[in-house]
């Protein structure tokens, strides 16, 4: 059985590869999402992102957002609050490592020191802000310490990781495609709790639906019987599927 997305942050962190201060936001994303905070944050794939990859943009849609850019253009910053949302907050690596008096990172596949001090600047700074996000870091696990990497690490290739996966649902609503969030999950929940298809049950599976997702307001109506139609196909396909 799906579930709603449990509530998490995402990282969004620069893709530009000319500069070492975008291997640096890649490399200190990696770090929180791997060590530090893996329970508590998701990345989000910047290219696709932008791209229009609907799992990514629907997480960004439901949850906080960091950004984590190499320089002051704040490309991952700037497409997240486009297509999205506004983050909750955005770094840039230059500005850390001005604050804290480091050296400026070199190279792009293997950083010099201060690159990987940069890196562990940036990592610190960024589970501060996913335990502010989410209260102090309530839900998390204690932080792993953030330690410079290794020299052996600095020969890893930065990859993407992608992991933020929401699921969505393609329904036609006044001849226009719209992509919808936790369809799914949300008629699972109503279908187990026999709530069935009466006016009452439709306008609470409806005020659900836009717990998740943005509805305006001339459209509502569509909407609604756009996701009751849905529903009852729903319905049918799983009593058809349980014979």
């Amino acid at each position: 059985m799906s579930e709603l997305p449990e509530r998490k942050v995402g990282i969004v962190a620069c893709s530009g590869e000319e500069l070492a201060e975008g291997t640096v936001a890649r490399l200190a994303a990696l770090k929180v999402l791997n060590e530090s905070r893996p329970n508590d944050t998701v990345t989000i794939c910047l290219p696709l992102f932008l791209a229009g990859g609907a799992g990514d943009r629907a997480f960004a849609r439901l949850n906080p957002t960091i950004t984590v850019d190499g320089c002051a253009l704040r490309c991952a910053a700037r497409g997240t609050e486009k297509y999205s949302s506004k983050p909750v907050a955005s770094l840039i690596v230059n500005d850390i490592v001005a604050a804290c008096g480091l050296g400026k990172p070199e190279g792009r596949r293997r950083l010099n020191e201060a690159g990987q001090q940069a890196v562990t600047a940036t990592a610190e700074r960024l589970v501060a802000l996913v335990d502010q996000t989410l209260g102090n870091g309530a839900r998390s696990a204690p932080a792993a310490a953030v330690e410079p990497s290794s020299p052996d690490a600095e020969q890893h290739e930065v990859t993407c990781s992608c992991g933020s996966g929401v699921p969505v649902t393609k329904l036609v609503v006044n001849g226009q495609t719209v992509e919808v969030v936790a369809l799914k999950p949300l008629f699972e929940m109503f279908r187990k709790a026999e709530k069935g298809m009466d006016e009452t049950a439709m306008r609470e599976l409806f005020d659900s639906v836009k717990i998740y997702n943005d509805v305006p307001a001339k459209d509502e109506a569509s909407y609604r019987d756009a996701v009751r139609r849905e529903y009852a196909a729903y319905c049918l396909a799983a009593s058809e599927k349980g014979k």
